[in-house]
């Protein structure tokens, strides 16, 4: 390494190499961040030993620290380790690609069998499962980003509940989120732990993280230019998990823009849960039902951009701040009123998907797989319940 941060070196592996193994974890890789940054360290650390440890810990702390979807970040990190832009860049395309294709061939059969009965009975089924997982992985990532629920960590991090709390009856409330409500958490939280000090080496580096037929081919421009700035803001404020966009997208799409209805952004949420790669691959199936194959392509770029320049920018300097106690405090208030907002959003998609027993004994039953089952991936629930939907809108 060298005084500017990391450095091109002899790697073990070539970038086609590299490039291919990210193809086959977009196409087959499911189980959701978590299982996803998993993958990379037992192939990519463990056995084939193309990364070092600390190579891999450095990237997953840049990610965890930034704006992004933690699992594209890590792997387009992962590509600029020896291969710099370019590895970045052919990485990250890699991965997202397979995911990618299989969510516009989906739209197409959307739009094309949205209307007739088999498909409303799979997605009714479907839509009341996708509570059920937002549900828990809300509180799993409440739990991971804000405390464990006992009175000693509560009370030991009572600021950052405050954050998720008032999040949380914000969002439900207003049935829209506050991005401000974000910033002010994360900086409010940095200026009470850990106040920064106007360091020389560390002032360039925290400035920026913090100011930084089937109708294929139907679209108009204004609808594909004001997709373009609202999913350049929601790839903006995602930190973590991919779901942590759910409530973003949900305000915007169907509350704002009117793009979709309920039940449509409920079964673009479910699409993401089918399909491997990252979860925020929901955004192309939106785009496909509001523009077509322009629209998904511009909510899909528009998104994973931020992801990518908030992980190609700061990792040649990442050393200089990766340790900064201001910028983790910053980064944690943000993430626990994300996470309180994703929790309120749980209340507002509930309360009109779950409008029938059959729908809530699926979301309850959902939530209780997801709980005592180990191991349990939600594709299968996502399959069990659109089977559970078919049925009982046949024979119901």
């Amino acid at each position: 390494m060298n005084n500017t941060g990391l450095a091109p070196q002899q790697s073990s592996y070539t970038l086609k190499q590299l490039a291919l193994y990210f193809l086959q974890l977009g196409y087959s890789g499911f189980g959701g961040p978590v299982a996803l940054v998993g993958y990379m360290h037992r192939d990519l650390v463990e056995k084939r030993k193309w990364i070092s440890e600390d190579e891999y810990k450095e990237g997953l702390a840049l990610a965890q620290l930034a704006p992004g979807p933690l699992a594209a970040q890590l792997s387009i990190y992962i590509g600029f380790v020896h291969y710099r832009l370019l590895g970045a860049t052919l990485v990250g395309v890699a991965f997202v690609l397979p995911s990618f294709i299989m969510v516009v061939i989906i739209g197409v059969l959307y739009k094309m069998f949205g209307g007739l009965p088999w498909m409303q009975g799979i997605f009714y089924g479907v839509g009341a499962a996708v509570i059920g997982i937002i549900a828990i992985s809300s509180y799993k990532l409440t739990l991971k980003s804000v405390s464990k629920l006992t009175i000693k960590d509560i009370s030991a991090h009572w600021l950052l509940w405050l954050f998720f709390l008032a999040a949380c009856i914000i969002t439900a409330i207003t049935q829209s989120e506050q991005v401000l409500l974000f910033i002010a958490a994360g900086l409010l939280y940095m200026f009470v732990k850990a106040p920064p000090k106007p360091l020389p080496g560390n002032k360039r580096a925290f400035s920026w993280l913090l100011f930084a037929g089937t109708g294929f081919w139907q679209y108009q421009y204004g609808d594909l230019e004001k997709m373009a700035i609202f999913f350049l803001k929601a790839g903006a404020f995602v930190f973590g998990s991919g779901l942590a966009i759910v409530p973003f997208l949900q305000s915007g799409v169907v509350k704002e823009y009117h793009w979709l209805n309920q039940q449509q952004f409920l079964d673009a949420v479910a699409v993401a849960m089918i399909t491997p790669g990252p979860v925020v691959i929901t955004v192309g199936f939106i785009g496909y039902l509001v523009a077509g194959f322009p629209g998904a392509i511009v909510a899909s770029l528009a998104t994973f951009l931020p992801c990518y320049l908030f992980t190609v920018i700061p990792a040649p300097y990442f050393h200089r701040f990766a340790k900064n106690i201001s910028i983790k405090a910053f980064v944690d208030g943000i993430t626990a009123a994300v996470v309180g907002a994703l929790a309120g959003s749980v209340i507002v998609i509930g309360i009109k998907s779950i409008y029938d027993i059959p729908t809530a004994i699926i979301a309850v039953i959902t939530v209780l797989s997801l709980l005592y089952i180990k191991k349990l991936r939600e594709p299968y629930i996502i399959l069990a319940a659109a089977a559970a939907g078919l049925l009982i809108r046949t024979f119901f």
